[in-house]
């Protein structure tokens, strides 16, 4: 790979795109971030606007780029899907040599057929969906699974149930948060390096139980909560219980929850946002 070529970041004014752009950036790399609203550019970084569901400026983002990393997702199987099609099309008629995913641990392991597994863990589905579509454009490829970070989905999961006067929370369900910055990092290793199609997971060091990562998380606000266990039937649910989202041998995450909380509570601001990028 060129050290010099211009790179596309979708979803890079979300969560996980804010730092991979930062990370580039300081790395010394030219970038260019594909949003459906638009911002102002800046020295190293153009922002253009497009919509990737629609098809909307996404070949005018992709000219002239030789690496693409795809942070954009919605949580939805059709339209993240989609979404990765028209990427991927647009890279090849730009002749782009390089793509890049960040997906989910468990996107291989968890079944999400029913309306049901649909409505809970569909993001697992629209994660493999665009495996599949990356491993299948023709392109050099390479795909990241990360466990879920603790400033997206775990926060936002234990802030909504802190809300709830009584939490019926879903038994055995348990999880492996890991650091948003840590995954970024890896991610722009393996942006700057050659293409490595299916690469290790990446996880958390630690695997909490969802009532410790909420009992946590209600200690810090100061509150207290009734939680009654609930199961959750089908088939999502289940490869959940038996632990298809965790990877315990990638632990090779360095920052716990704990760590997370108590920097979280001492933030003034404390905010709590979604993960998925705009």
């Amino acid at each position: 790979m060129r050290s010099d070529g211009l790179i596309l970041v979708t979803g890079g004014t979300g969560s996980l795109g804010r730092r991979v752009v930062r990370r580039l950036r300081q790395a010394g790399r030219q970038v260019r971030v594909l949003s459906r609203r638009p911002y102002e550019s800046k020295p190293g970084i153009e922002y253009v606007v497009g919509d990737l569901a629609r098809n909307e400026g996404v070949d005018a983002a992709c000219s002239g780029v030789e690496v693409v990393v795809h942070c954009a997702a919605v949580g939805k199987i059709k339209e993240d899907v989609t979404q990765a099609q028209n990427l991927v099309g647009a890279a090849q008629r730009a002749g782009v040599s390089h793509v890049l995913n960040i997906s989910v641990v468990g996107a291989d392991r968890i079944p999400v057929k029913s309306a049901a597994d649909r409505a809970m863990f569909a993001y697992f589905a629209a994660q493999r969906g665009v495996e599949r579509v990356l491993a299948e454009c023709g392109l050099p490829w390479t795909n990241l699974r990360a466990t879920q970070f603790h400033d997206g989905f775990v926060l936002l999961m234990v802030d909504a149930l802190s809300k709830l006067p009584l939490v019926m929370l879903p038994s055995g369900f348990r999880f492996q948060p890991v650091d948003a910055d840590e995954v970024a990092d890896r991610l722009v290793e393996l942006t700057l390096g050659p293409p490595a199609g299916q690469v290790p997971d990446l996880a958390g060091p630690k695997i909490y139980p969802a009532e410790e990562l909420l009992r946590d998380y209600l200690r810090v606000l100061g509150k207290r909560r009734v939680i009654i266990p609930m199961k959750i039937p089908g088939g999502a649910a289940r490869a959940i219980r038996a632990g298809a989202n965790l990877a315990p041998d990638r632990a090779v995450g360095r920052r716990t929850w704990e760590d997370f909380l108590a920097a979280w509570s001492s933030s003034p601001t404390r905010a709590v946002r979604p993960s998925f990028s705009g």
